[in-house]
């Protein structure tokens, strides 16, 4: 196993109290500008744990099978994982009605209301909107999150195979999909007639389910085992696909997702994950 800390709130200070409260005898190994590792046999009791949440450290037990080398996919959520931003809030508040939708999304995201339904219900409010909005929001208000190039950067340079699969809608993803030369996109369609939203999203929505039978699908279809895979998100809807996944990561998630996951990336970027694995 090793013990796994980074955060930009990191110092020597810190590391030395870490070192201290396990009583180690090996030294911490940077893996990155504000990440260092430790190999270690077992963590006893919770004073690691307390100490790192009370410093903005992230922190985590890997085993050492766990690295970049090993894995050979890694699926991720796209609305406030992959880019900072929830699509269909930003939409909705080019109809000034951010506020109703946000609540739905957040809702949605703390599991309290099913996913399908409230995306119905989301998209429904947004009828009669131009398409153009859509471009709008990609030009105006669409940002990756930090670390995400340099994390698939590091997926491309160990050959893992990446994938966006999004609750959101196809115009999105698909342009995240080239933007980070991702390996496949799946998402939700929204109906155009005559350059406006219908209201209405075209086949099956893609809910926690389908999220996790495209992760199992492309698995099975690169002939990996399930130790092989990542699964990176933060929302309810993630859930799902982080339980059919080797390494399950939140990424600034919700508490119901934290408390599931096997790993959690709060004060870290994206690049947290690559100094998980990494060896």
């Amino acid at each position: 196993m090793r013990l796994v800390v980074q955060g930009r709130a990191i110092t020597v200070a810190h590391l030395t109290h870490i070192h201290r409260l396990i009583g180690g005898h090996a030294q911490f190994t940077q893996t990155g500008e504000y990440a260092y590792y430790l190999p270690i046999r077992t963590l006893q009791g919770d004073e690691v744990k307390t100490f790192c949440e009370a410093e903005q450290i992230d922190y985590a037990m890997v085993p050492n099978e766990q690295r970049l080398s090993h894995f050979g996919l890694c699926v991720m959520d796209m609305d406030s994982t992959l880019i900072a931003i929830e699509c269909i809030d930003e939409i909705a508040d080019m109809m000034s009605i951010k506020p109703q939708v946000a609540e739905i999304t957040e809702a949605a995201m703390r599991g309290e209301l099913d996913f399908s339904e409230s995306l119905r219900k989301r998209v429904a409010l947004l009828k009669g909107l131009d398409e153009i909005a859509l471009q709008r929001v990609i030009d105006e208000r669409l940002q990756l999150n930090p670390g995400a190039q340099a994390w698939i950067a590091a997926c491309k340079a160990h050959d893992i195979k990446t994938m966006v699969v999004s609750g959101g809608f196809t115009f999105f993803a698909h342009h995240v999909k080239e933007v980070l030369g991702l390996d496949y996109a799946v998402s939700n369609v929204l109906e155009i007639v005559d350059g406006q939203l219908t209201g209405q999203v075209i086949g099956d929505i893609v809910d926690g389910q389908r999220k996790a039978d495209e992760l199992i699908q492309l698995r099975d279809q690169l002939g990996l085992s399930i130790d092989q895979t990542i699964a990176i998100g933060d929302g309810a809807n993630d859930l799902k696909m982080m339980d059919v996944a080797g390494a399950g990561v939140a990424y600034h998630a919700k508490p119901v997702v934290q408390a599931q996951a096997m790993y959690a990336l709060n004060h870290s970027g994206l690049d947290g994950a690559a100094h998980l694995f990494s060896l």
